[in-house]
């Protein structure tokens, strides 16, 4: 029998067992679930664990684990336009390093300050490698929530920022670059202290008819609206929004694949009815996030690839799985 995938595990064991409770609204599936909690408002929860040399390499700064540990769950909850409030941690570390947990409890209460989230629990525990876990609640408004499904035919799809930047600096990392200045040190920061899209989520509220964060590359996690959507798109890799520095630095073949497949970046991708675009451009523009549309949603599945003249592209496979299906090595 092949290995189960990640998504294929989850539907397997996991996707019913929220079932049984009327205030569950959203269950397994999206970027974070949804309870009732009265007053028209629901309760946005999400979980994500990061390891030592699988999510972060093992001698990545410490104030940056810290800090993405409490990014990459914000980054869910602003796929669902919702409002950070309240977070739990859970750590494992081989052993308690003073200075290590110094660094990373300043990343993570910097960040936890700027956005609004009390940390009022956890645990602490012994293992043979650093593992950080945090759950992240919020609130979002009844009538304002985002969802994974929504998208029709017709939609502009758009992204914000720029993609392909954290695998750029996931590789430049690996092969021993540490220079803090110049493209070198952009890309670097994009890899270890990604961006949370909190006023842009909020104000796709109303707005964008599907949404989803970009942790495991743009191809994959468009690929989630438009299964949930049962629908699918077109993009044009000339629309792929490409930061300065990922340009200067690598070929223009390669920086387009890292966009389309690398993944970190937490960028939303969000879908939009025609009739909302100026709606959206202008809350963009108050939130001062640039969002550039890079294709549509079609009727018939898949996702299909083209260039600036509408010829077909070959879509290139990637996207991270932490169980991927078929043999494994």
């Amino acid at each position: 029998m092949a290995p189960l995938s990640e998504f294929e595990l989850i539907r397997q064991f996991f996707s019913t067992l929220s079932a049984g409770r009327s205030d569950v609204v959203e269950g397994v599936g999206d970027d974070a679930a949804l309870v009732d909690a009265g007053s028209g408002e629901l309760l946005a929860a999400c979980v994500d664990t990061l390891t030592e040399d699988v999510h972060f390499p093992a001698d990545a700064p410490a104030e940056a684990v810290g800090h993405k540990a409490l990014a990459v769950n914000l980054s869910d909850l602003a796929a669902m336009a919702a409002r950070p409030t309240w977070a739990l941690l859970a750590l494992t570390l081989p052993q308690p390093d003073s200075a290590w947990l110094a660094g990373f409890s300043a990343g993570f209460r910097a960040l936890a300050e700027s956005s609004g989230v009390a940390l009022i629990g956890g645990d602490t525990t012994r293992g043979p490698r650093r593992s950080v876990s945090v759950t992240l609640l919020g609130r979002v408004a009844a009538d304002k929530v985002l969802r994974r499904r929504g998208a029709r035919p017709g939609d502009r799809i758009f992204v914000s920022g720029t993609v392909g930047d954290a695998a750029a600096g996931l590789r430049l990392w690996q092969a021993g670059e540490r220079h803090r200045a110049g493209a070198v040190g952009e890309l670097l920061a994009r890899l270890h202290y990604p961006t949370p899209r909190l006023a842009l989520g909020a104000a796709l509220g109303g707005l964008a008819s599907a949404a989803i964060d970009v942790s495991d590359g743009l191809a994959a996690d468009l690929g989630h609206i438009l299964a949930a959507s049962g629908v699918g798109a077109r993009i044009e890799i000339e629309r792929l929004p490409l930061s300065a520095a990922l340009r200067q630095l690598f070929p223009l073949a390669e920086a387009r694949q890292l966009a389309l497949t690398g993944g970190d970046d937490y960028e939303l991708c969000f879908t939009v009815p025609p009739s909302q675009e100026v709606r959206l451009r202008q809350a963009a523009a108050r939130c001062g996030t640039a969002v550039t549309a890079i294709g549509v949603v079609e009727e018939a599945a898949g996702l299909r690839l083209v260039d600036g003249a509408g010829q077909a592209l070959v879509l290139p496979q990637g996207g991270y799985q932490h169980f991927p299906a078929g043999p494994q090595p």
